[in-house]
């Protein structure tokens, strides 16, 4: 009986070295190609972390210089911002905040260099929208009507096509286009939720051009 039962366990081995030396090769890569690929994951998310953490950093640095109003602070805190961080929703946020600051400080060039990065870097399309509105507005205040209605052409999310509008408008009534100002403030109206301030200045805008926004059919009320 014994005997037996080491020929069954002898069998058992010689299927499993038979199994091990056809396979073995194979199942040993593929295991290697898992572990490693869970490794490299890893590696992968522990990077991610400590990028988000150096540049939250160093927005904080951008937003202290925004609170001081040291505009030269900013300027840096910016160029190592776009430098080691550019791909970062906080590199885009830092432009826009960079805009603002350095438009109070006078630094209309430097103001106009942070949003266009920012229009045209930024790896969110909001971001980038709001940044060609600044630009559109500073285009507006000097006087460069054109530009401001091409910087106006860009795609933008669906939710701030009304705000486009809206400037769009500014842009046509500083040229002395009334009417064709009143269409994009009309649109820009019947696209904003009744729920928003900023539809409340649309009013007065088509107020002062003689529009009753009662006599306009709201679009379907979009919830922002």
């Amino acid at each position: 009986m014994a005997k037996h039962l080491d020929l069954e366990e002898q069998e058992q081995l010689d299927q499993i070295k038979h199994f091990w030396n056809q396979y073995g090769n194979l199942i040993s890569w593929v295991l290697i190609v898992v572990f490693g690929a869970f490794a490299a994951w890893n590696g992968w998310n522990y990077w991610q972390r400590t990028q988000a953490a150096k540049a939250a950093a160093l927005y904080d640095e951008v937003d202290r210089a925004a609170v001081a109003k040291d505009a030269d602070r900013m300027q840096r805190a910016l160029a190592d911002m776009q430098a080691q961080f550019a791909s970062t929703t906080f590199a885009s946020q830092a432009a826009l905040q960079a805009g603002k600051t350095l438009f109070d400080a006078g630094k209309l060039p430097e103001a106009r260099a942070a949003l266009a990065w920012a229009a045209e870097k930024s790896s969110d399309d909001s971001y980038k929208a709001v940044a060609r509105l600044r630009l559109a507005a500073l285009d507006i205040e000097a006087q460069a009507y054109d530009q401001a209605l091409r910087m106006l052409e860009a795609p933008v999310p669906k939710s701030f096509e009304p705000l486009v509008a809206d400037r769009r408008g500014d842009v046509l009534m500083a040229q002395g286009k009334a009417d064709e100002a009143k269409v994009q403030y009309q649109t820009a109206w019947r696209g904003l939720s009744s729920r928003t301030e900023y539809r409340r200045l649309v009013e007065v805008k088509l107020a002062s051009l003689g529009v009753d926004v009662a006599s306009l059919t709201p679009t379907t009320e979009v919830v922002r």
